[in-house]
């Protein structure tokens, strides 16, 4: 049986991103509906991320809505503004960013110091000292480890970079729930299990969505939240011709197995440590875990995906194996289990590893996608940057000529959103992989 909602705006997708906009769209007195067809928040993309809150980015725009956004976890209920029942919750654990010839710390610490991020410079006596159970050895280039030099003696050693207000949040499925929760109190409307089958469009600008079960969503706005199955909709919207940058669905593993012993503190929580030297990533978690994930080097071959319904949704001992092994080569204590267990999840990868917050040539239909891998710590800015475009580019302004700015509300930056335009160039100053 069909039906005929109207709203002033309506959000595709209702992970940590979509909530986040909504939030903000809502505060802003917009009349907002979000559709997903997940039966709750947060139960894509979002489900699978390891949360890592971290600052390291390529551009200054990245790094910036990074810190701004330290200061929302840090504050989650205020941020919320409602009382919401369960926290998420920001552990501040720190994070080492190891030494490595593809993001040379001289590249990226500039922006640090430009946006005001707090640093220590580490040798790699430092490192040892400070990480119990770490190799200091210069492994690069990360190799498969069925590669005899993976297992060669290293003749060199390098640094790090510590960022002691880096952590994670403890429960990125429930941080997208707080945030959807708190669009309800401003008068969102969420609605699950529904699949978007359609956008219309009318006059020349997006008019509506039309859901599979035959319901239809007017509204003059409309924003593709949609994770992994961004592309898609933007197919649905006929929009895309004008993208300088791609975005595909990627697949992708994260391992969880126990901390070598020591790696966490009585009472706490070890340093998060991101390894490009050997293409892992490690975050510990309260109660004795450790979740390792990749960062896509050479070496190994990327899982793209032409349907991210067609996810294999269950960890294989191969990548379990690599990715843990090559933890294992850096932390010396850590043992590889011969049983694989961790998350599969589906990035929303730009080819720049960089997002797209922007308008489209569709007029009224806009983007927060390309987002996967390494957004989730940005989301509560990611909303108050797409309410401010929106508000700015529906109010006459010519966003593709003169950029809309965000000032941030903690830090004062203020944030070119020109840097995540669909017509940017390529980020030359990328890593190629999932830190941006």
């Amino acid at each position: 049986m069909s039906s005929q909602l109207s709203a002033d705006v309506v959000v595709v997708g209702a992970g940590v991103i979509g909530s986040a906009i909504a939030l903000e769209l809502a505060k802003a007195g917009r009349q907002v509906a979000v559709v997903d067809r997940a039966s709750g928040a947060g139960q894509g993309s979002t489900s699978a991320s390891s949360a890592v809150v971290r600052y390291n980015f390529s551009t200054l725009a990245g790094v910036a809505t990074a810190w701004e956004s330290h200061f929302c976890w840090s504050a989650w209920s205020e941020h919320l503004g409602h009382d919401v029942g369960d926290l998420a919750r920001f552990e501040r654990s720190g994070l080492v960013m190891l030494d490595v010839a593809a993001a040379p710390r001289d590249s990226w610490l500039p922006l640090f110091d430009e946006v005001g991020v707090p640093y220590q410079e580490w040798d790699s006596a430092t490192l040892l000292d400070c990480v119990p159970g770490i190799d200091a050895g210069r492994f690069w280039p990360p190799r498969r480890i069925d590669d005899d030099a993976f297992w060669a003696d290293t003749t060199d050693t390098l640094g790090a970079v510590y960022t002691p207000d880096a952590g994670y949040v403890t429960d990125p499925q429930l941080a997208a729930q707080n945030l959807a929760a708190a669009a309800t109190r401003e008068g969102a409307r969420f609605r699950f299990r529904a699949t978007v089958c359609a956008v219309e469009s009318r006059h020349g600008r997006a008019s509506a969505v039309g859901l599979a079960d035959g319901t239809k969503i007017a509204a003059p706005v409309v924003v593709n939240a949609a994770g992994p199955w961004s592309g898609k909709l933007n197919r649905l919207a006929g929009v895309g011709a004008d993208f300088t940058i791609g975005v595909r669905p990627l697949r992708q593993e994260v391992a969880h197995v126990l901390a070598p012993e020591g790696y966490h503190p009585p009472g706490g929580v070890g340093p998060a440590v991101a390894d490009m030297d050997l293409g892992v990533y490690v975050r510990g978690e309260v109660g004795g875990g450790l979740l390792v994930g990749g960062t896509e080097p050479a070496c190994d071959p990327l899982h793209w995906l032409d349907d991210p319904d067609d996810a294999e949704p269950n960890p294989t001992m191969a990548v379990f194996e690599a990715q843990v092994t090559r933890a294992a080569r850096r932390l010396t204590g850590l043992r590889v289990p011969n049983r694989a267990r961790g998350i599969v999840g589906v990035y929303d990868a730009a080819d720049d590893w960089t997002p797209i917050y922007d308008r489209t040539e569709l007029p009224g239909f806009y983007v927060a996608m390309g987002t996967s891998g390494n957004q989730f710590k940005n989301a509560p800015v990611v909303g108050r940057l797409m309410a401010t475009l929106i508000d700015r580019v529906e109010s006459g302004a010519d966003h593709d000529t003169c950029p809309v700015r965000y000032r941030g509300a903690h830090t004062g930056l203020e944030i070119d959103l020109g840097a995540f335009s669909r017509r940017r160039e390529r980020n030359s100053g990328s890593s190629g992989t999932v830190m941006g």
